[in-house]
């Protein structure tokens, strides 16, 4: 449902554009579908991620069940299951399930690299992330703290549907996230997304253009109002 057009699109606006713009798309506003509170952006605020959820789930308080070498294929199989390309971007949604999050971080210098050489697009848990100064500097990682251990990090499973800071994830909902936080893109409004884009784009512009004019006015934020509300 991606095209190379849709893509360049979504990836040159900020996450909050997008949920501004399926407001529109929707016929109103909604207080679903979008994460919550506030996440770690690291290495640093990148441009925004777009792609399909490849979920995970994590434990790291105690040691996994599982044998080393069952441990080791389930860790391949995750690997596959997160890898993307640039036809199918993909985007990780792993939530830490341990009852004091973030003990032990899956996310550091290895898995960054490892991750963006899978095509992977970037990550989102309510984890922790580690080794700041050495991850890979163009991979988006939104996480929630921040930690120096991996303690007894290890997958539970792969493929599941997760939660991560109020955002329920399924396997392949379309997600565009950035250092604001990430929101899910129903199929149904994902073409009519450029034009709702440009739509905002064109309400907001009286309102900026009055506030910024430098001869601002009470009477002037009233005439932008207007000026807004006949943008369709």
């Amino acid at each position: 449902m991606l095209t190379p057009e849709l893509i360049r699109t979504l990836r040159a606006v900020d996450t909050p554009t997008v949920c501004n713009a399926l407001e529109l798309a929707m016929g109103g506003r909604s207080a679903q579908g979008f994460t919550y509170g506030t996440l770690v952006a690291a290495p640093a605020p990148l441009p925004p991620m777009l792609g399909y959820a490849r979920t995970a789930r994590i434990r790291a308080m105690a040691p996994s069940s599982l044998s080393p070498a069952e441990a080791r294929q389930l860790r391949l199989d995750y690997y596959r299951h997160a890898a993307g390309s640039a036809a199918l971007p993909t985007i990780v949604v792993m939530q830490d399930l341990d009852e004091r999050p973030g003990t032990g971080s899956f996310w550091g210098e290895v898995n960054s690299a490892v991750h963006q050489g899978l095509g992977v697009a970037g990550v989102l848990t309510n984890g922790s992330v580690r080794d700041l100064g050495d991850l890979s500097p163009s991979f988006p990682i939104l996480a929630g703290s921040i930690g120096p251990s991996h303690a007894f990090v290890h997958l539970v499973d792969i493929g599941t549907p997760v939660e991560v800071f109020g955002l329920r994830v399924a396997h392949d909902d379309l997600l565009h996230a950035d250092h604001h936080g990430a929101v899910r893109i129903a199929p149904q409004y994902l073409h009519d997304l450029p034009r709702c884009i440009e739509l905002t784009r064109r309400k907001e512009a009286p309102l900026l253009a009055a506030a910024r004019s430098g001869d601002f006015t009470l009477d002037a934020l009233a005439q932008a109002m207007r000026n807004a509300d006949d943008i369709h």
